[in-house]
């Protein structure tokens, strides 16, 4: 069976993205359809909810930070097995970076590589039949691009659906159906996004009110059958070679940012992941050979990880002899200390000389090209990959650590060195994604 799939796209975030692809992959799965779920992006939280709306794992898609081969190789596993992959874009269709065709980092790039027809979700909340101009731009903005019907979001009433889906459809589009505003579906959010998906108070049961909403205003056949073969997939590899054989990795509420198809490119490479959860107080694994600290929300539990100290000691005795690698979150809690919003200092690892703070807070945001000044579990010394930063947390005191990399952004304008290196330890705000060359 070839799986077939397609893109949710819309003008701009808030538009309902992840409201409707959420719906749809809950309805598909109660219906018994093999769906999987993909996000275009760099983005950890979205997936987290997709993979518990279709019951298996997601991958992140990202033509900017991914060489398109490794774009194939992911879409390829994303869809294994599935009868239907739907992949969810980040802010609107065709919004990315400056760059050549198709390394943008918009959806639309992944919509034209893979082939994938893009359903367009249109919050109508204010206006009617003026929607019907902003879908007809879509629809002709780029011939490479295809977008095969509409949902409606956020309707008012039968009047207002009926006027919008009128005009859309005398432009030329199906409108597949029509969502209500019903603020109980709204998904809580937090600095960096959604609530995670682990602490969402009642997640199955909104999935279940989101299937039937789906259920009664989608027409599921009609997406079905509109749904197109995914081109140019190749088997998997890996993004990234394991750091070591053995890799401790950090996961709980405070450290749960690390990207998916990393952890499966080292399974795959013979490598074994020993999760270990520092909220729990419990120390890196000892027959591990690097220890690897993902990003998340050290700053709303400063205060039980500086009180860890079984964790802490280990994590000290670990990097005696074996590499320990922080990103962003990671790195925070690497440092000195961690100020929290409220202005309370607490300890943190030490085994690096910087200091973050929360209650300072300054939006850090964009991709990011690094340069790798020392070796470290990311790679060699002299290797330039690709990745992002997104993170409110200043840093109030750099420390005299060597950096880690030299960064550069999206449009190739230094922004110095970032991160640190101290012996075996090494950390830094930016979360890898794939190299360059690759």
């Amino acid at each position: 069976m070839t799986p077939r799939g397609l893109v949710i796209g819309a003008p701009r975030s808030g538009s309902g993205k992840t409201t409707v692809t959420l719906a749809l992959l809950a309805a598909l799965r109660r219906r018994g359809v093999a769906t999987r779920a993909a996000k275009s992006g760099p983005d950890y939280i979205d997936p987290a909810f997709h993979a518990v709306a279709s019951g298996a794992p997601v991958l992140n898609f990202d033509s900017w930070a991914m060489p398109p081969p490794l774009l194939d190789h992911l879409a390829a596993e994303a869809a294994a097995g599935a009868a239907v992959l739907i992949v969810e874009s980040a802010m609107g269709l065709f919004d990315g970076v400056a760059g050549p065709a198709g390394r943008t980092g918009a959806a639309a790039d992944l919509a034209a590589r893979l082939r994938l027809p893009v359903l367009l979700v249109l919050d109508v909340s204010g206006q009617s039949q003026t929607a019907a101009a902003v879908a007809r731009g879509f629809a002709t903005h780029d011939p490479a691009v295809a977008i095969c019907g509409v949902v409606l979001n956020r309707v008012g009433s039968e009047r207002h659906r009926l006027g919008a889906t009128v005009a859309i459809e005398a432009a030329g589009l199906p409108v597949f159906g029509a969502l209500p505003r019903d603020p109980a579906l709204t998904l809580p959010e937090r600095h960096l996004g959604l609530v995670q998906a682990a602490e969402h108070p009642d997640l199955p049961a909104l999935l279940d009110r989101l299937a039937d909403r789906a259920e009664q205003h989608l027409d599921l056949d009609a997406i079905l059958r509109h749904a197109a073969p995914l081109a140019g997939t190749a088997p998997f590899t890996t993004a990234l070679p394991p750091p070591g054989q053995h890799i401790a990795l950090a996961a709980d509420a405070a450290f749960s940012f690390v990207y998916a198809h990393l952890i499966e490119g080292w399974r795959r490479a013979g490598a074994e992941i020993a999760r270990f959860s520092p909220l729990a107080d419990e120390p890196p694994p000892e027959h591990c050979d690097v220890c690897w600290l993902p990003g998340g929300y050290p700053e709303l539990h400063a205060g039980r990880l500086a009180s860890a100290t079984r964790f802490m000691a280990g994590l000290a005795r670990f990097a005696q002899t074996r590499r320990v690698h922080g990103e962003c979150g990671g790195y925070m809690a690497l440092g000195q200390g961690i100020e929290d919003a409220s202005g309370v200092r607490h300890a943190m690892a030490g085994l690096l000389g910087h200091e973050t703070s929360f209650a300072r807070r300054k939006m850090h945001l964009g991709y990011r090209e690094a340069t790798l000044l020392t070796d470290s579990p990311i790679g060699a010394a002299g290797m330039v990959v690709r990745g992002h930063e997104f993170h409110y947390a200043s840093t109030i005191d750099p420390g005299e650590d060597a950096p880690l990399a030299a960064l550069r952004d999206a449009a190739g304008h230094s922004l110095g060195t970032a991160g640190g290196q101290r012996g075996r330890v090494t950390g830094s705000f930016f979360h890898v994604i794939a190299p360059v060359d690759w």
